[in-house]
């Protein structure tokens, strides 16, 4: 098992952890700040260093169990089972996804009652699909976006048991991907306080401490990708 800091700490940009296993495939460690691949977000890239040598970890993704894989360079030497690691992300791109996830929140928060089919969040350009009949007026889209955005509301999360979805399974926004459950607990993030956040809902990925980092976002496109699936693509200024 890997123990995922950045679910408590997205703000990590280094640490220090204990190889389990390594090959040309993947290092193992017992600890990582590296956000490993899923729910559409992409895995961390960065470097591992040891006494005697470093590699480039071109990608994080999703082992075995609660294993995170830290996929080395081609060629790259590889530490020594037991070994202490220092491991530091590309904070320049992480801070990207973290900006534009959190922008994605926010364009549920616009779309208010409006189910997600399907995104992808990328460093240049994210994307979510939504369960609409019509498409939304773009210009007003965008509006509320950024008002959103520049409402400063603080984002953080907590952790519940895993139940509240069956007490409360509008918490979820995604049709085709739920949840992951089996462990008894969820994480939630939160956007704005109160009662009535500006968006709560459960997620695993990482983002920024306040909707004020995210910058001016921009509605790309909006897409009919079937006659009740409308893709909208979202750019941020850097």
């Amino acid at each position: 098992m890997t123990e995922k800091l950045f679910l408590d700490d997205s703000s990590l940009r280094a640490m220090t952890a204990t190889v389990l296993s390594a090959s040309p495939v993947a290092i193992v460690l017992d600890r990582t700040i590296f956000y490993a691949r899923s729910g559409g977000q992409p895995g961390d890239r960065g470097t591992l260093s040891w006494d005697g040598g470093e590699l480039t970890v071109t990608e994080a993704a999703k082992g075995e169990g609660e294993t995170v894989l830290h996929v080395p360079a081609e060629g790259a030497p590889l530490p020594p089972v037991g070994a202490t690691v220092t491991g530091t992300i590309d904070w320049a791109y992480r801070h990207q996804l973290m900006r534009m996830h959190s922008a994605l929140h926010l364009l549920c928060a616009a779309l208010p009652g409006v189910s997600v089919t399907g995104g992808q969040i990328g460093a240049e350009k994210s994307r979510l699909d939504f369960d609409m009949a019509e498409p939304p007026a773009r210009e007003k889209l965008e509006a509320s976006l950024n008002a959103l955005i520049q409402g400063d509301h603080a984002i953080s999360h907590e952790w519940v048991e895993e139940s509240v979805l069956d007490t409360n399974p509008a918490l979820v926004r995604t049709l085709s991907v739920k949840p992951p459950r089996g462990t008894g607990r969820l994480r939630l993030v939160r956007i704005g306080a109160g009662e009535a956040p500006v968006d709560l809902q459960p997620c695993g990925g990482t983002h920024v401490a306040r909707t004020s980092e995210i910058g001016t976002a921009r509605i790309v496109k909006i897409e009919n990708k079937g006659r009740q699936n409308r893709r909208i693509s979202v750019e941020l200024a850097s």
